[in-house]
């Protein structure tokens, strides 16, 4: 089995792949298949979410690309952009990992939370496709990998 226990440098060039659904990218000990059948082991630090795209790098110095596999998701469409804001809010309160587009939201299946959507008047699709949730306000920035570090700085006095 091969051991993979650290992240490839941006730009690395792939030799093999690995293909995972979202629920197995959260993990950091995993074992697994590369897409040619060959077996790993993922060894990672924990708290990372492994996306689309990253590279990892083997004991043996090889380098695996990440694929998201297409999974059972939920796609919500809407021509107003304030219904999807609404669906957003209440898929949000209930914790709902989201992915979010400009004209689409997408989240695990769920026939629960796809009848309180139906519900807003949205259409929802269950469909194969990759999950790509955010990362969250404190997961280190969000999926589409860019960050936003914004410094504030106060020079007068506030009142209380």
């Amino acid at each position: 089995m091969i051991r993979i226990e650290s992240m490839a440098a941006a730009g690395a060039v792939p030799d093999a792949s690995l293909t995972l659904p979202f629920e197995l990218r959260q993990r950091s000990r995993l074992r697994a298949r590369l897409d040619d059948g060959e077996e790993v082991g993922l060894f990672l630090p924990r708290g990372r979410v492994l996306r689309h795209g990253d590279c990892l790098r083997t004991a043996d110095g090889r380098v695996i690309e990440v694929r998201a596999s297409p999974e059972t998701v939920s796609t919500v469409h809407a021509s107003d952009a304030l219904d999807l804001l609404r669906a957003a809010y209440h898929l949000g309160n209930r914790h709902v990992p989201l992915q979010i587009a400009t004209d689409w939201l997408r989240y695990a299946h769920d026939y629960v939370l796809d009848d309180m959507v139906r519900g807003l008047g949205l259409v929802v699709n269950v469909e194969q496709s990759p999950f790509e949730p955010e990362a969250g306000a404190y997961g280190g920035g969000p999926a589409h990998g860019h960050d936003h570090d914004h410094a504030h700085a106060h020079d007068q006095a506030h009142e209380r």
